[in-house]
């Protein structure tokens, strides 16, 4: 886990896929689901495993949680779908992939590669093909994909106020790569990707800051979640509404966020919002 050393009275935890940049969609749909479809053999019901990855990587309550835990969700979803069963396929889930990822908390290339090594087990050697793949699909695709409008002025807003940090599910070099691109890094103490740990893990930095000092803006309810585990606060970046919320932050939550006004009315109002954006059922029949 990434140690700050507080320089000011304020930390701010940052997403950056869905959240800080509009990356979300072009990654999913352009590099991971393929990928899936490949290495898991889901050529026979391609249409219904794009919509599988869809609904838990962007569209439900499991947005933006880390890709084996979605890959493990959209297997899962596809087990239970009764189209699915209607066509005949049968789908996997690998028990040692899901045995690791309720075992590890850096859930990253580096770690499964250690675990591999260890156990010279063939499901994990699949999962971490994929993975490999994927980042090297994001490598050769991603780019030129800017900020939300709003983002870099709320950095600078912050900007000698407050300590912040990113805060990702991402892996490292993908983050530093975004973030350097758009001269972005120049604002935030540290880039904690997948391989520094979970976001609880790094937010548990709040520890070193005042009660109701620390905010963590995100897109996803894990965000929420590693927030509220931390005792920090929390902006929400309303999935297909993130110009918005972006430019309620810039204009209204940063100002109550240092004057020590966020906390109540406000945060439980922008709480109820963001739930009722995302649903926690997809829109197809499943077996029960």
């Amino acid at each position: 886990m990434y140690e700050i050393t507080p320089q000011h009275d304020f930390l701010v935890g940052i997403d950056s896929d869905g959240c800080a940049f509009d990356t979300m969609e072009l990654k999913h749909k352009e590099c991971f689901i393929h990928n899936t479809v490949n290495f898991y053999n889901l050529q026979a019901i391609s249409k219904f495993a794009r919509e599988a990855a869809e609904f838990v990587n962007l569209y439900s309550k499991s947005r933006g949680i880390n890709r084996f835990p979605a890959l493990i969700e959209t297997l899962e979803w596809l087990q239970k779908r009764t189209d699915v069963a209607a066509r005949g396929v049968t789908v996997e889930i690998p028990t040692s992939l899901v045995r690791w990822v309720q075992e590890e908390t850096k859930l990253g290339n580096p770690t499964l590669q250690a675990k591999i090594e260890e156990t010279g087990d063939e499901d994990l050697q699949q999962a971490l093909a994929w993975s490999e793949r994927v980042n090297e699909t994001v490598a050769a695709i991603v780019r030129g994909v800017p900020p939300f409008p709003f983002v870099r002025e709320s950095l600078k807003k912050l900007q000698g106020r407050a300590d912040m940090l990113v805060c990702s599910a991402t892996p490292n070099e993908a983050l530093k790569a975004e973030w350097t691109e758009h001269h972005l890094d120049q604002y935030v103490e540290a880039i904690c990707g997948q391989e520094s740990g979970s976001k609880k893990e790094t937010l548990a930095n709040a520890a070193k800051y005042p009660q109701d000092h620390v905010l963590m803006i995100g897109d996803a309810p894990g965000d929420y979640r590693a927030a509220e585990a931390n005792n920090c606060l929390f902006f929400p970046i309303n999935p297909g509404a993130e110009e918005a919320s972006w430019k309620n932050f810039y204009e209204e939550g940063i100002n109550r966020f240092l004057q020590s006004n966020f906390a109540g009315g406000y945060q439980e109002q922008l709480l109820k919002e963001f739930d009722e954006y995302l649903p926690e059922n997809p829109p197809w029949s499943v077996s029960t």
